[in-house]
């Protein structure tokens, strides 16, 4: 038959019907799993979620002020009756159901571990396995929560722990997805396989041919565990992941849903899941709204309304302070585990800050000063906000080098010499300071916020001939991955890695340097400590000594100096539970960090760059480092009285009314 010319038609025919209906099969099969998977997640939720309210209700009367909005807002009428009755309807069920799971959780005692679940390879910390446990007691209550503890605890291993516990204790294997950024996927996955390799991850990540086959193939009912992927990809991809009930939704440097306006927020609320948990080492980086919205994705059905809450925490007089400060940290108590690491890894090697001032070559002078007079009517007139930031980053990139303006790197033909150096006084300090390093086996991560800038880097190390990588916000996952390894590999000859400050400083674990180098400073401190903290992390043998570059009078020292002021406010907030309404740079602060510095660039053309010795720098640094400790200690009796309503004077340093926390804490340095 199959020689057949007229049969080899019909046999096609079959065989494409065949196939059709293997798919069919296939097809129902995999339905069929998925709903039993949603069935059962879907009567855990229900079950567990007037328990959930019983359960904070317990931790703090503050609740039932949430709940009662909510409740009377969010519930659907049953019934007949007038509104009232309705009402009273809704709290007589509450009540019922209530004593119900007070029964049930009474009936049962919770669960603590003593030991690390046996698929959890590695030895977890002491505070690994609190961290842990504290998760596996949200879980029995059926709590979302935050764990925010500081950046180089472990947060991922608590995670991934949480997952073998649940597959080892629980009989439940998911699915889970985590959602973090995409470059942070490649550490996801290594540490699940590290750590728990009896959970089976998928990456959930590439083209659309790659998405398609990963689809088709590998995110499947039945098939894996977790599923890893990215804040984007959730997005593109959220028809594909809303198919699933997930059982816990985490997301990783989840203050990037603190916008409950943005997308992403909008999208990640419309996934079906029985928990959520977010991580984050920064849980309060601006102001009470976000933190709201974070209790607002946790916790929709007590913090429904934005206006509550935020009439809730509104300071009527100085007397009232110290009792908002307590409502904040019961609302606070229940779902939000922060540890640091000077409370809980005392064996970690300290950490070591200091400033290293720079002076300015001529070029430099040149171009700063250029930059002044031709905006010098922008800069009188106090011009628009978006101007003066516009001025800012242009002084900005002048005292990181002027190679990064169009026409002043002599050529073409573009050569790499002396000239790389000598045209810029932190490249003239690196220069000093690298072999130095070198010489007494420290290996070191340069962070920089301009790509352009590491550009310029990677030049002066190929010139020098160190040994580097490199990572900015346009290296592919693959790369990035293998450039991690190259560096942390045993005997590794990379002498430097070259970070771009966004890109290279979120869950990256880079512990076999010990020495850090910012060659400048973000405007968010926050950026700048989760760049630190790629060293400065368990595992790390050494102190770790951070070098902050600052062109000396220039816009660079009041970006510092704001950055440290900001570090305290958030610091008064999530460890000693003040509130702040923390804002943005605005036109005035803007207006004085432009102008701060211009007398004396004007004043001379002259190189400010000096011939000191490195070691003589590095003493400096450390007087300045000092110095700039000892003036904003200062305010640190006034912390208790200062107005939380007077955000207009929280960055005027100059003026000495910034209020501040203890630096020891607030800093971490």
């Amino acid at each position: 038959q199959a020689e057949d010319p007229a049969g080899i038609p019909e046999v096609g025919k079959q065989e494409r019907a065949r196939l059709k209906q293997l798919q069919k099969l296939k097809k129902q099969k995999i339905q069929e799993i998925l709903q039993t998977q949603n069935a059962a997640i879907n009567a855990d939720m229900n079950k567990k979620g007037k328990g959930r309210l019983k359960y904070l209700l317990q931790q703090t009367e503050i609740f039932a002020h949430f709940a009662e909005g909510s409740q009377t807002k969010e519930k659907k009428p049953r019934g007949r009756g007038r509104p009232a009755s309705k009402r009273r309807a809704v709290e007589e069920d509450d009540e019922e159901y209530l004593q119900e799971e007070e029964d049930a959780l009474a009936s049962s005692v919770g669960t603590h571990l003593l030991v690390q679940p046996s698929c959890i390879n590695g030895q977890m910390r002491d505070y690994q396995l609190a961290g842990l446990n504290w998760l596996i007691r949200l879980y029995e209550n059926g709590i979302n929560g935050i764990l925010a503890d500081e950046m180089g605890l472990g947060k991922t291993l608590q995670t991934i722990s949480l997952m073998g516990y649940l597959h080892e204790f629980r009989g439940i294997t998911g699915p889970h997805m985590v959602v973090a950024p995409k470059s942070t996927l490649g550490n996801w996955m290594n540490e699940i396989a590290r750590f728990c390799p009896l959970l089976r991850a998928v990456k959930f990540l590439g083209n659309p041919e790659e998405r398609n086959h990963i689809r088709e193939k590998l995110l499947q009912p039945g098939k894996f565990d977790v599923c890893v992927t990215s804040f984007e990809m959730a997005i593109k991809e959220k028809n594909a992941l809303k198919r699933f009930s997930w059982r816990y939704i985490i997301i990783d440097e989840a203050h990037r849903i603190k916008n409950e306006n943005s997308l992403l927020s909008k999208t990640m609320r419309l996934f079906s899941t029985n928990y959520r948990l977010l991580i984050t080492g920064t849980p309060l980086q601006n102001n009470l709204h976000e933190l709201w919205s974070l209790l607002n994705f946790l916790l929709p059905e007590i913090f429904s309304s934005a206006d509550t809450f935020d009439e809730w925490f509104q300071i009527t007089g100085e007397n009232d302070q110290q009792e908002v400060v307590q409502q904040l940290h019961k609302v606070l108590r229940p779902f939000l585990l922060r540890r640091l690491k000077s409370d809980v890894e005392k064996g970690l090697p300290p950490k070591k800050e200091i400033i290293l001032k720079v002076g300015m070559s001529q070029m430099q002078k040149q171009y700063y000063r250029g930059l002044l007079q031709k905006d010098l009517e922008v800069i009188n007139a106090g011009g628009e906000r978006k101007r003066l930031l516009n001025i800012a980053m242009q002084l900005r990139k002048c005292c990181n080098h002027p190679y990064l303006f169009q026409g002043a790197e002599p050529g073409p033909p573009y050569t790499t010499g002396d000239h790389l150096i000598e045209t810029a006084g932190k490249m003239v300090l690196l220069d000093k300071l690298l072999p130095k390093l070198k010489d007494r086996d420290s290996r070191v991560l340069i962070f920089s916020q301009m790509t352009r800038l590491l550009d310029i880097l990677e030049d002066y190390l190929i010139y020098r001939g160190y040994q580097f990588c490199r990572i900015d916000g346009s290296t592919g996952g693959q790369d990035r991955d293998a450039s991690i390894d190259a560096f942390n590999k045993p005997g590794s000859e990379k002498f430097v890695f070259l970070l771009s400050t966004r890109a290279g400083g979120l869950g990256i674990n880079l512990a076999t340097a010990d020495v850090v180098i910012l060659y400048d400073s973000d405007w968010n401190p926050q950026a700048d400590l989760q760049a630190q903290d790629r060293a400065h992390r368990i595992g790390q043998k050494k102190e770790v000594q951070v070098f902050r570059f600052c062109t000396e009078y220039t816009i660079e020292e009041k970006v510092i100096e704001r950055a440290y002021k900001k570090l305290a406010l958030d610091a008064l907030v999530i460890q000693q539970g003040r509130l702040s309404g923390q804002k943005t740079v605005n036109k005035d602060d803007l207006l004085q960090m432009v102008r701060y510095g211009a007398e004396m660039v004007f004043s001379s053309k002259d190189s400010t760059i000096t011939d000191e010795d490195v070691d003589r720098i590095i003493a400096k640094g450390e007087e300045t480092k000092a110095a700039l400790d000892a003036k904003m200690k200062k305010f640190t009796e006034d912390a208790i009285k200062f107005k939380m309503d007077d955000t207009a004077e929280l960055y005027d340093f100059d003026g000495d009314k910034v209020m501040i926390c203890s630096l020891d804490h607030a800093l971490e340095i």
